[in-house]
């Protein structure tokens, strides 16, 4: 049998894994032969893909470290470089008769190209006798579970919630647990020397996430997410989005130690705790609409009567977004911390998410795109998501009418300009009063610290108002 790893770089809560351990009923070192598992690394297909160069760096990091966590199970696990899909399949294929395997066992993918070729994979392998055993370790409540009275997908996200806590109240929900290894194998030493220099290093291993600081925020944090989650300038969120975005922490784990210190959340709705579960349905929601509306993998509209929406597409006003230099502080300030750092708070993502759209006139699509090249979170279902609600083009999206005011967004979030002038240092020396739209302050001063604004807020809403509407 053979271990086919993917988007589950993991020991805990992994289906795969644990169907790969009791078929061939292995204890640890009880065998001469190493059972065989692979992964492939694929960075040509990753960057077709849009994955960013920090993401990529996150995902081999924790490849590196699973080999020698399986090894202490008695797995081999072999990293094998290769350039798209298609030569996975012939790999795969070959590497299956050289090796006399009877069965290959994978998590499922959700994504269109990865489901189309599991199932010529499937096809082939079945031809020479080899059963493909897909389970699913990506969500919670199953993709398919979820429906309403008519058996499909829900359209609103409200009713989903509901039906989702539903399904876990009544029948629970699928939990595997870690399998147990011997610690004293692992030489952390050598994955803290292996991350040095790694542009992901920021973000530690999933190991250490899982143990100490998720457990820190459910204990410190989470009663203050509520209030604090919109603050761009204090760490109130968990930083939980790229180790579910890379498969590298299970959302059932996720959820297990949640309930384990909060028993009573799922009926709990209106408690500070459950805004944050709220974000991981969310997260699911995303995914079951992924896995029922396939179109979406193909750059497409939810609403499909925006398909053909004539965006402006200035290219020098889209540069100006990609760099930080509307002339929008937070605007600015946010992108600027996308690319400095690989990651943005996510109440800053809906601000310029809805700037590039409605007060640009972009295409959803170049700012989704870029997102995925630049975001060490970077996940097809959410980030896809998240752009079209911007864009009032998604499933439950938010209003055409509804255009978030940056300057207004900015005295909310960000009163006294700590965020500002974190990214945007040219404006230490303005005071909290001026530094969410400066220009005036900057003119009267005489000044030339700072890019102009590229667009005036009420002119660019009445022009997206006007736009939506044909």
């Amino acid at each position: 049998m053979l271990l086919w790893l993917r988007n589950d770089l993991r020991t805990h809560d992994n289906p795969a894994l644990h169907y790969f351990l009791s078929r061939n009923a292995l204890s640890q070192h009880d065998s001469a032969v190493p059972a065989k598992a692979i992964f492939f690394i694929c960075e040509q297909q990753w960057q077709q893909h849009d994955w960013s160069p920090i993401k990529i760096d996150f995902i081999k990091r924790h490849a590196h470290a699973l080999v020698k966590e399986l090894a202490l199970l008695n797995i081999e696990l072999e990293l094998i470089e290769l350039d798209n899909f298609t030569q996975q399949k012939t790999y795969l294929h070959s590497y299956c008769q050289l090796h006399n395997i009877t069965e290959v066992v994978a998590n499922s993918e959700v994504e269109f190209n990865e489901q189309q070729r599991d199932k010529a994979l499937y096809l082939e392998l079945k031809a020479s006798g080899i059963p493909l055993t897909l389970l699913e370790a990506d969500v919670i409540v199953p993709k398919g579970k979820v429906l309403n009275q008519s058996g499909i997908m829900y359209k609103v996200f409200t009713p989903f919630k509901r039906a989702w806590l539903t399904y876990i109240q009544q029948g629970g929900f699928e939990y595997l647990g870690k399998v147990s290894v011997k610690s004293s194998a692992v030489n952390k030493a050598d994955n803290q020397e292996e991350d040095q220099g790694s542009i992901s290093s920021t973000w530690p291993l999933a190991t250490v996430f899982e143990q100490q600081i998720l457990p820190k925020f459910y204990q410190q944090k989470i009663s203050t997410y509520k209030l604090n989650r919109d603050i761009p300038s204090i760490k109130g969120t968990s930083g939980i989005s790229p180790y579910l975005a890379a498969g590298v922490i299970s959302p059932r784990f996720v959820l297990r130690l949640l309930l384990n210190k909060h028993p009573d959340l799922l009926v709990a709705s209106d408690s500070e705790e459950f805004s944050w579960l709220n974000e991981i349905i969310w997260r699911e929601f995303y995914r079951h609409l992924l896995f029922h509306e396939q179109r979406l993998c193909k750059h497409q509209c939810y609403k499909e009567n925006y398909q053909e929406m004539l965006w402006h597409n200035d290219a020098a006003l889209f540069d100006a977004w990609c760099q930080g230099r509307t002339g929008y502080p937070l605007v600015d300030a946010a992108m600027r911390q996308l690319n400095q750092t690989g990651w943005m708070h996510n109440r800053l993502r809906m601000v310029v998410a809805s700037f590039l759209t409605k007060h640009l006139l972009i295409d959803w699509r170049l700012g989704e795109k870029y997102f995925m090249q630049h975001l060490i979170d970077g996940d097809l279902a959410s980030n896809n998501g998240g752009w079209q609600w911007a864009a009032s083009t998604g499933c439950d999206a938010q209003p055409y009418f509804r255009i978030f005011n940056p300057i207004r967004q900015s005295e909310r979030f960000d009163p006294k300009g700590v965020f500002i002038r974190k990214y945007i240092p040219e404006l230490n020396n303005i005071s909290d009063k001026a530094i969410h739209f400066p220009h005036q302050y900057i003119k009267d001063n005489e000044l030339n610290i700072y890019w102009p604004a590229i667009v005036e807020h009420k002119e660019a809403r009445l022009k997206a108002l006007a736009f939506y509407k044909v």
